[in-house]
């Protein structure tokens, strides 16, 4: 039991020295990749950039304990970044200390959301949000995140509210280009995407940093109208529960539960992903636990909240991490340079930062995919598309909430109009298949087999009933039974139970009789209760279509 609530039991016991090498190096490279990256979501939070550091300081600690993934990496990512920082603009009024505080505040609710997921067993929470929704939002986030950092990367200020306004605004700012900073962003760009193709896995961003420094520190570059990172507080962070409660901001609630679905479904989705190419699984109702503590820590240390990313999880991967133990020395090379090194940060320009960041969000456009749902479902496209224009229209928040709105509509919607499929003989043999798809198939005479492949509830009753009596109604007179096939539909609630006793009345009226077959055991228990079974006889899972047909067959004649 303990082992199954906290994870690491079993990996430390089991731990090989063989494999310390191999976490030691994964630690020290996921570091190096992990603190210009974490700087540079800082800024997008809106947060000095320290507080990027302190969430992958943290956040991996706990999710080492507690995490079923051997090479997820916990820090913060680019959507929530975003999303923070769009968000709490508002919220925060100008003032930086409170604006840290309800960052901090979101990851500390977000915690709460989380453990009470797990305690309520809601896993299947991440299914919610079809992949379709997700390839739509990943674009639209990767724009606006984009379009903030464009800014930096031409030295010029920026600003807006929204999309439209940054484009403006950056359009009237291009004349006052400053090119220096503009050739010294680019640069960057290429050496980042180089590395990753020459050199995937290596901390490429940590070299290009440190040059960066050394070139604006000893050189006439600092003169050229650089902005730099500036302090970076020397120390640990101090440990405190924010200072402001959920009644004195409004709008945290929503925006900790769309960083809670976005960290959960970019978590498991990379914890997957790993574990699929390492051969193990992982749980996805332990990660909810895993993510939750890990985010109260990060809170209660003054970050805001994290995710497993899947670009950090790559470069743990590719490193060579074999067990959770590299997060471990992640966060002790980090708490190291937190300690002795924060002095020589002072001096990072921010066209830097602008560079990892645009190199990062590359992945989250996915042009392929989309040509491909174009291609083969152009309602799926639609549905990606929509969540695109939502993230850049409304925002990051606004766009998390569309994207779950939109999915739930599309699943309601598959709800509420199933399937009804109407069955006829493969020639040769006992089994029935839907006469739409194959034509060819053998219509039994006098006989309508009725296969309903969802649940039947209360909001698709009605659409049930006007297909069946559609289809009743353009049969001969002579139809004299129907036969349900009920094995594709896994509940029935009382409301279905209900139709099908109606059903069985108004079939009767017409001297046409109803036959059931093949009903699972959920399904039996709920007819039964409403005394199916004294209409349309008895109802057994054993009995199949092919078994009623020949009943029926030998009744009528």
């Amino acid at each position: 039991m303990a082992s199954k609530l906290v994870p690491a039991i079993d990996w430390i016991k089991d731990y090989k020295k063989q494999t310390l090498k191999s976490d030691f190096l994964a630690g020290i490279t996921l570091a190096a990749y992990g603190i210009p990256v974490s700087l540079a979501y800082a800024t997008l939070a809106g947060l000095p950039p320290q507080y990027g550091i302190y969430g992958y300081l943290i956040g991996g600690l706990f999710y080492a304990l507690l995490g079923t993934s051997k090479q997820l990496a916990i820090g913060p990512t680019s959507a929530i970044s975003l999303l923070v920082g769009t968000t709490t603009v508002t919220m925060a009024q100008g003032d930086m200390n409170r604006w840290a505080e309800i960052a901090s505040l979101t990851a500390l609710v977000f915690a709460v959301m989380a453990v009470l997921a797990y305690l309520l067993k809601l896993s299947g929470i991440i299914n919610f949000i079809s992949e379709t929704v997700l390839v739509g939002f990943k674009a639209g986030a990767a724009i606006t995140i984009g379009l903030t950092q464009l800014p930096k990367l031409f030295g010029v200020k920026g600003g807006g509210d929204n999309f439209f306004e940054r484009c403006v605004i950056l359009l009237q700012q291009i004349p006052n280009l400053n090119t220096t900073v503009f050739l010294f962003g680019i640069a960057a760009v290429i050496l980042l995407i180089l590395g990753e193709k020459f050199a995937p896995g290596r901390p490429i961003a940590i070299l290009i940093v440190i040059l960066s420094i050394i070139l604006i520190s000893a050189t006439s570059l600092g003169n050229a109208g650089f902005n730099t990172v500036g302090v970076i507080p020397t120390g640990l962070p101090e440990f405190h529960l924010p200072s402001i409660s959920i009644h004195d901001v409004d709008g945290v609630l929503p925006l900790a539960m769309a960083c809670f679905l976005l960290s959960y479904i970019e978590s498991v989705s990379a914890g997957r992903t790993l574990a699929q190419k390492n051969g193990y699984t992982i749980d996805p109702r332990q990660e909810l636990l895993a993510l939750g503590i890990a985010n109260a820590a990060v809170a209660i240390g003054q970050g805001y909240p994290v995710a497993g990313g899947l670009s950090q999880s790559a470069v743990n991967d590719k490193a060579g991490a074999k067990t959770p133990l590299s997060l471990l020395f992640c966060s002790a090379t980090i708490a190291f340079c937190l300690l002795f090194l924060t002095g020589f940060l002072q001096n990072l320009p921010t066209v830097i930062l602008a560079a990892v960041v645009l190199v990062a969000i590359r992945g989250l456009v996915d042009i392929k995919e989309m040509k491909y749902l174009y291609k083969i479902n152009k309602q799926e496209f639609a549905v990606a598309m929509i969540a695109l224009v939502g993230v850049l229209i409304w925002g990051i928040l606004a766009g998390v909430l569309l994207a779950t709105i939109v999915t739930l509509l599309l699943l309601l919607k598959a709800a509420s109009k199933p399937n009804v499929a109407f069955l006829g003989r493969v020639p040769g043999t006992n089994y029935y298949t839907d006469m739409e798809r194959h034509p060819d198939n053998e219509k039994i005479a006098d006989m309508l087999i009725v296969r309903i492949e969802f649940s039947i509830f209360y909001f698709n009753v009605e659409y049930i009933r006007e297909k069946i009596w559609e289809k009743i109604y353009s049969e001969p007179a002579s139809l004299k039974t129907v036969i349900l096939d009920l094995n594709s539909a896994p509940r029935v609630d009382i409301a279905g139970a209900r139709f099908l006793k109606q059903l069985y009345i108004d079939l009767k009226a017409k001297n046409i009789t109803l036959k059931i077959g093949e009903a699972r055991a959920e399904v039996r228990d709920c007819l039964r209760a409403e005394n199916l079974e004294a209409f349309v006889g008895h109802i057994s899972r054993s009995v199949s279509v092919d078994d009623l047909v020949v009943h029926a067959l030998q009744d009528n004649h």
